[in-house]
């Protein structure tokens, strides 16, 4: 069977993202390496879902202000996994690849959780302090309603995190409120700092919750796919504008692309040791070259 031009430039585009993936894999295990602190399994895990929001779903402008009109939006509810989302916005361009660097030193624009004070380029909000994104995020999304602002406002929140209750109370009130230019990702792991989601406090059935509360929902079975988490993104986009805010529940594996850091809750916060660190490099090859 012959592949038509329009699929050559897909298989092409998604060689140039999957570069960027395995490139963004490298700058997140350098960073945490070279201080000894951070937090790779999560940012591992999202590393597909971040390039390619950036790289292919979401509506940018050049530059950067933090007004974002006339653009989408995007919030990280999760903050700890700051590693993935500096590298996604260093090598988008709003600050410099070398800045990578500087990760979590004094006086560092890049701080192990974002923050604003700092004016870094990208970060619109300091997360970390979890439980709190989605309101912002609702808050965003209300604020382009009433400027006229067809834009959306995208989110990402760990499964974890969702013990938090605050959630809750925002998820009801963007269904309430008919918040249908917000897409709410929940990065679904089945890990977090203390352990299996499921014996820490399970979550249940996590669709037909945001279901019950009003939200349109899809689920991504396949979170570490580059094309699948494309195709999830676009589908949760067309479904924007008719009445629900979306969530998309991606199943992700935390320590992605890194043996020995997955399938396990005890690389959410420890950094490889210099032999770890040359075996997880050696299974993500330098692709657009390192900082």
């Amino acid at each position: 069977m012959k592949t038509t031009k329009n699929e050559h430039l897909q298989m092409a585009k998604l060689d140039d993202l999957q570069d960027i993936v395995v490139q963004t894999r490298r700058d997140i295990l350098r960073m945490v390496h070279k201080v000894n602190s951070g937090h790779p399994g999560g940012s591992l895990g999202c590393t597909e879902f971040l390039v390619a929001l950036y790289n292919e779903v979401m509506d940018l402008k050049e530059g950067f202000d933090m007004d974002g009109k006339d653009e989408d939006l995007f919030f990280l509810s999760n903050g700890h996994i700051s590693p993935v989302f500096y590298s996604v916005l260093a090598r988008k361009g709003y600050f410099p690849v070398e800045e990578l660097n500087t990760f979590r030193l004094l006086d560092s624009r890049l701080q192990g959780h974002p923050t604003t004070h700092e004016g870094l380029p990208g970060v619109r909000v300091a997360s970390g302090s979890l439980g709190q994104g989605m309101s912002v995020a609702i808050g965003a999304a209300l604020a382009k309603k009433l400027n006229g602002d067809d834009k959306l406002v995208y989110s990402l929140h760990g499964d974890g995190e969702l013990q938090e209750g605050q959630n809750w109370e925002a998820i009801m009130y963007a269904a309430g409120n008919k918040v249908d230019n917000l897409i709410s990702t929940i990065d679904r792991n089945g890990q977090q700092i203390d352990g299996p989601t499921e014996e820490v406090l399970p979550l249940g059935n996590l669709k037909e919750k945001f279901e019950v509360f009003g939200w349109d929902v899809l689920e991504v079975a396949e979170g570490n796919n580059l094309e699948a988490v494309i195709n999830g993104l676009k589908e949760a986009k067309s479904r924007t504008g008719k009445g629900k805010p979306v969530c998309i529940i991606l199943d992700t594996m935390m320590g992605n692309g890194v043996d020995f850091m997955m399938h396990t809750h005890a690389w959410h916060g420890k950094a490889p040791s210099d032999e770890q660190l040359e075996n997880a490099l050696g299974q993500n090859p330098e692709t657009l070259g390192d900082y």
